[in-house]
């Protein structure tokens, strides 16, 4: 009987010790790949709606410069963009939905900071658009500067970097103003297009992008000035690094296709290119694309699908777009900006 009790006893406690070790395994898993080519679509994390970024028509068909990057991914993995689902999520909850695999990638103007990183497990592969925060004000109010906005109403969405440097903004420069918080976006837009705030502060990419939606828009100004460093990344989960380096490297793609003129246009050509850095891009030369995971022609299917990062950039937010955001410190490296990518070598 005391056999029996003792084998009993010691099942259960293997049984115990290898539930443990699946939890273990299970915060450590890097089978995002697998799990969504089992799947057969990437799910991305988007803004419910804003211009330019993510936003779906009333047909539900999604457009923007995050929705595009999600399916540069999915033409990296399926050699078809179609297969990313957008899934809309508000600040205060996308990073819980990334962490509960609700979402495999988060593609949602979100700032790349180390609280973020180290708080919620987080990685951000890449900076895919450098941003800072501004402010919009009335056009009546006839303001040339950020300095001139003493006394001002501000409107900030909570949850975001930007009710904390608005804050330090105004008190390294010992100016006094009324904050008006509110949790979610359209509430904020809301509050200052009916005027109970006359500031609007928030990346300025995000204010280019909402100046369209308020009821005059013509009558509103954004302000030349910068306040904050904004790098806007994807987001994906730590311990996850195989799924983490297809990120990446597909953004990395698409600017270094954009710096070596490989375009949705010309792509056929590119693939018959003897120049090394092309024939490495579209897969002809090494075994990048495998060591990835994927096809070795992975990032010939991006850049056929998506566009380099250029063309990404200009339909959507910069001259061929209603927002008109001109490329600044988002034009490559070698034309006067700071975008760069490692190379494919």
């Amino acid at each position: 009987m005391r056999t029996f009790r003792g084998g009993l006893l010691i099942g259960l406690a293997v049984a115990v010790l290898v539930a443990a070790l699946a939890v273990t395994y299970e915060m450590y898993d890097t089978r995002t790949l697998k799990r969504t080519v089992r799947r057969g679509e990437v799910l991305c994390g988007v803004n419910a709606g804003l211009p330019g970024f993510s936003i779906p028509d009333d047909k539900g068909n999604w457009t923007g410069f995050d929705v595009d990057f999600c399916r540069a991914v999915a033409a990296a993995i399926f050699d078809d963009p179609t297969k990313a689902r957008f899934v809309p999520l508000d600040a205060n909850e996308r990073f819980k939905e990334l962490q509960s695999r609700k979402v495999d990638i988060l593609s949602r103007n979100t700032t790349w900071s180390m609280a973020r990183e180290q708080n919620y497990d987080l990685y951000f592969p890449a900076v895919a658009y450098y941003d800072g925060q501004g402010f919009m004000v009335p056009r009546a109010r006839k303001l040339e500067t950020a300095l001139d906005l003493n006394g001002s109403k501000v409107c900030v969405q909570d949850a975001t970097t930007n009710a904390l440097n608005v804050s330090d903004y105004f008190r390294t420069n010992n100016m006094k103003y009324e904050e008006i918080k509110l949790p979610k976006l359209d509430d904020v837009i809301k509050a200052y297009d009916g005027g109970k705030c006359d500031t609007f502060t928030a990346d300025v990419s995000q204010l280019y992008a909402l100046r369209l939606i308020l009821s005059k828009p013509g009558d509103h100004d954004i302000l030349p000035d910068l306040i904050s460093k904004e790098p806007l990344a994807p987001v994906v989960r730590q311990r996850d690094d195989d799924w983490m380096m297809i990120v990446k490297w597909t953004l990395y793609a698409m600017i270094n296709a954009e710096e070596l003129g490989v375009t949705s246009k010309n792509i056929d050509e590119a693939l018959k290119s003897k120049k090394p850095d092309v024939m490495r891009l579209v897969g002809n030369e090494g075994s990048y694309g495998q060591d990835l995971g994927l096809s070795k022609d992975w990032a010939a299917r991006v850049i056929r699908h998506v566009g380099n990062y250029g063309e990404v950039y200009e339909r959507n937010v910069g001259s061929e777009s209603k927002l008109k955001i001109p490329r600044g410190m988002n034009q490559l490296w070698n034309a006067g900006g700071i975008q760069y990518a490692p190379p494919i070598r």
